[in-house]
């Protein structure tokens, strides 16, 4: 809440041409839009660049935030709980706390969409170390899923 009476200068501009923050832009990438720290936890923005058969996160739900999805380009396979759907641009699928989903680019062409958390929940740190989970044990992958919320099922 601002309480000032005046405004301030304070947006954030973000140009097109900047790179990604995890990944290769044109492949697999994650831009971060607006994050929990420049929001100030009310959402988390991100851009999400998939190749070609860039497969994703099997199902999984999160207690703590909703999570939605705007296909900005391409093909992406969004699971809503009940049943995988060819979204493409301009499809939106909101996802509330505790909802069943997984997405995945199933096709033979790259795909662009954007994630929305609400509220913000810092995904960064889960971005960037999610390929670390390889060589994790059981426990270190069980505590990290746990610090991010996110609870994966056997579905789908």
């Amino acid at each position: 809440m601002y309480l000032g009476d005046d405004g301030e200068i304070n947006a954030d501009f973000r140009p097109a041409k900047t790179p990604p923050d995890v990944g290769t832009a044109g492949a697999d990438a994650i831009h971060y839009l607006a994050t929990t720290t420049t929001t100030h936890g009310e959402f988390g923005l991100y851009r999400v660049e998939m190749r070609a058969h860039a497969g994703g996160p099997r199902t999984h739900f999160h207690k703590t935030i909703s999570e939605s999805f705007f296909i900005l380009n391409g093909t992406v396979r969004l699971f809503d709980g009940g049943q995988w759907i060819d979204a493409r641009q301009g499809d939106f699928l909101h996802v509330p706390q505790g909802g069943l989903h997984a997405f995945r680019n199933d096709s033979d062409s790259p795909a662009d969409m954007l994630l929305l958390f609400t509220p913000g929940a810092p995904r960064e740190e889960y971005f960037e170390k999610l390929s670390q989970l390889a060589d994790a044990t059981d426990e270190e992958r069980a505590e990290f899923l746990l610090k991010h919320d996110s609870y994966f099922v056997e579905q789908s």
